[in-house]
């Protein structure tokens, strides 16, 4: 099992930029990792995914805004959010599959560990 923390939420204004990070307790560069997102009452939904080639997906809504990248020696991952909007309020959690490859973006039961989240508030 590999233990994820998040970390980099906070409350910004609409329109503002947050890079969140993910730490691994172990090797991440090889495995398929994603960010979801998830607001009461709701479903956990995912934003982005990158797959153990580096390869990333985005869920359509977020596409362009929203970048997934992993720095390997620090066996940490990375979701920066651009232009903010208070639709982007929620609590953002990091996770990561066995295997490399990944289903695509809105597949959680593919992922295996889930940090404990970072909330993210965005103002108008």
């Amino acid at each position: 099992q590999v233990h994820l923390e998040e970390s980099g939420g906070d409350s910004v204004q609409a329109g503002g930029s947050l890079t969140l990070s993910c730490k691994a307790s172990g090797i991440i560069a090889l495995l398929c990792t994603g960010w979801f997102r998830q607001t009461p009452g709701k479903e956990r939904e995912g934003d982005a995914v990158m797959s153990g080639q580096g390869i990333p997906q985005y869920e359509d809504s977020v596409k362009g805004r929203v970048s997934i990248f992993k720095d390997y020696t620090k066996n940490t991952m990375y979701l920066r959010i651009n232009s903010l909007v208070p639709e982007d309020t929620a609590m953002y959690y990091c996770t990561d599959a066995r295997y490399a490859s990944c289903p695509g973006v809105t597949d959680r039961s593919y992922f295996i560990d889930w940090g404990q989240g970072t909330q993210v508030t965005v103002s108008s």
